[in-house]
């Protein structure tokens, strides 16, 4: 009988734990013993499961720890840590690493690890496996066999949880390969589909992000040219968007953990060997500076209407990286406060669904939750959380912009 430990229990790990724990002894791994003792208490902070899912859980056995002593009778090791940038666009791959330093002590004869974390490909056996051989003094597809089943997690979407949602796998050897694809079998209702090896799990996962990226970088720059002429961009993709095989994205701001980072994992990789990728990064250059042209429209349409935007006030409304979701990680928000900065604003910013010590803790950023927002000159609609969706604003004298375009009325858009 398997007995699985999920290490990382974030907007990944915890869904997964509790999926599992339907079916399976469950152990959950996390180094932060806050997240620790309020998951024991059916609280989860992401949002992602709720008290009754959490009370499942902990009722089926789930046991939540932070010490290594309770993972070693584990048999299978799923690792679901972060795998972010650096301030230089670089793979930071050192959560992964310290993962497998914490399986590889406890790692015995015929156990599995299987990576979920995005990475580049070949990560999990060039950079992992030998992790995971010098700590355990165990060989490679010998002693032990790894896979590779790339996460699909979507923050705050309640209708694409983890078994309902295809699942990509592989393993190390065709035998690991469909063990690992029958233990994904176990509990996902959409299927799953066993890659031929892990290096193609892993590129397969790396590109759908890129993708993404991609296209929203076409539709960014397509908003900036309509923008120019005068011309309506969503009126244009309403109208385009009447051919069957028109892919249907929108613009706006391209932050969060996955697609304004994957792509990096990718053009690192890409690069390592000698390629320089165009196209991604193009787009990447793009999205990453989409903050700075919102920022720079709303100064000019506060110009045009004669406000004087040294100590204006303006309010933005969203810090998340995107609407009906807690997660600040990577919010492309930041950039169009700085450079409302830049010029002089002064800048409120509030969101009701952020916590505030995070927010403190990452931006430096103090949110207000009680505005008045007759108060402002200008406000900017930055994330369009379902509450914001039914505001109406004055737009006679002040400066409304929405960059998701959900109001009715504004004084300007993506």
């Amino acid at each position: 009988m398997n007995k699985i430990c999920i290490v990382g229990l974030g907007y990944v790990g915890l869904p997964l734990a509790h999926a599992f724990s339907k079916k399976y002894e469950v152990i959950g791994l996390d180094i932060y013993q806050t997240r620790i003792d309020e998951l024991n208490k059916a609280y989860d902070r992401t949002l992602e499961l709720n008290e009754l899912q959490l009370q499942e859980a902990l009722d089926n056995g789930i046991k939540f720890t932070e010490s290594v002593e309770d993972i070693k009778d584990c048999n299978i090791y799923i690792v679901t840590v972060p795998t972010p940038i650096d301030k230089n666009k670089r793979p930071v791959l050192m959560p992964l690493i310290k993962a497998s330093e914490t399986i590889g002590k406890v790692l015995k004869k015929d156990d599995i690890v299987i990576y979920e974390s995005t990475v580049y490909p070949g990560a999990t056996e060039e950079d992992c496996v030998p992790i995971l051989e010098k700590f355990s003094n165990l060989k490679f597809n010998e002693d032990f066999f790894c896979g590779y089943s790339p996460e699909r997690i979507n923050p705050g979407d309640k209708e694409h949880t983890v078994t309902k949602i295809l699942k990509v796998t592989a393993g190390s050897t065709p035998d690991t390969g469909k063990k690992v694809d029958e233990l994904y079998a176990s509990i996902i209702t959409a299927g799953t589909h066993l890659a031929p090896t892990i290096k193609v799990a892993e590129a397969a996962k790396v590109i759908e992000n890129s993708q993404r990226d991609v296209n929203i970088a076409f539709i960014n720059e397509l908003a900036m040219i309509f923008n120019k002429l005068g011309i309506d961009t969503n009126a244009v993709l309403e109208a385009a968007g009447t051919k069957w095989n028109f892919l249907p994205f929108k613009p706006g701001l391209v932050g969060g953990h996955c697609i304004g980072v994957d792509p990096y994992y990718l053009t690192h990789k890409a690069q390592e060997i000698g390629y320089n990728p165009e196209i991604i990064l193009a787009g990447r250059r793009l999205n990453d500076n989409m903050g700075i042209y919102v920022a720079n429209q709303v100064i000019k349409l506060m110009i045009k209407k004669g406000h004087k935007i040294e100590g204006s006030k303006v309010l933005v409304l969203g810090i998340t990286f995107k609407e009906n979701c807690p997660d600040i990680r990577n919010s492309r928000v930041i950039d169009v406060i700085d450079e409302l900065q830049e010029f002089g604003c002064e800048i409120t910013v509030s969101d009701y669904w952020a916590d505030r010590e995070e927010v403190k803790d990452e931006y430096n950023l103090d949110l207000n939750d009680k505005v008045n927002y007759d108060e402002y000159t200008a406000i900017v609609l930055a994330v369009p959380h379902d509450k914001y969706k039914t505001l109406s604003f004055k737009t006679e004298g002040n400066v409304v912009f929405d960059i998701k375009s959900i109001l009715e009325e504004s004084d300007g858009r993506l």
